[in-house]
């Protein structure tokens, strides 16, 4: 009885991608491309999660990379919502968390990323390790 409790709260996914990419504009652009082609695929809507992906990878490219060592995407959807998740080896270098992302300043060139993110995603955050990685993830629910 303890088994069929424990099942039904745990979320099944009904499908997955994971893919390491080089921490590049191209690596970057190609994990956009990636989720566009899988989401289409699996019959989903995918802008919102390409804007999310192109962030996120972007971010791994920029603050998040170490030479000689791959970002993951990873996507995953079950339990009603798509899972994004995007794996750098800097996790020394943490963003700041849901609800902590600050406006630039007018004429800043960057800094706008996290802020789409949270507009887009329905939840999202950063989760440390292991040693050295962290992983920044957001949720998308596919009732909308």
């Amino acid at each position: 009885m303890n088994q069929e409790i424990v099942r039904a709260q745990r979320p099944t996914t009904q499908r997955a991608f994971t893919v390491l990419l080089t921490p590049t504009r191209r690596g970057a652009r190609l994990a956009r491309l990636l989720t566009v082609a899988h989401l289409g695929a699996w019959g989903l809507p995918s802008e919102s999660a390409a804007h999310i992906v192109a962030e996120l990878a972007a971010n791994a490219v920029v603050h998040g990379r170490v030479r000689g060592r791959d970002f993951r995407l990873s996507l995953a959807v079950g339990g009603g919502s798509l899972r994004i998740e995007v794996t750098d080896t800097r996790g020394d270098s943490v963003p700041p968390g849901p609800g902590a992302v600050e406006v630039p300043e007018d004429g800043a060139e960057s800094g706008r990323g996290l802020l789409i993110v949270e507009a887009l995603a329905d939840r999202w955050g950063i989760v440390p390790g292991p040693v050295p990685r962290k992983t920044v993830w957001a949720e998308i629910s596919l009732g909308r």
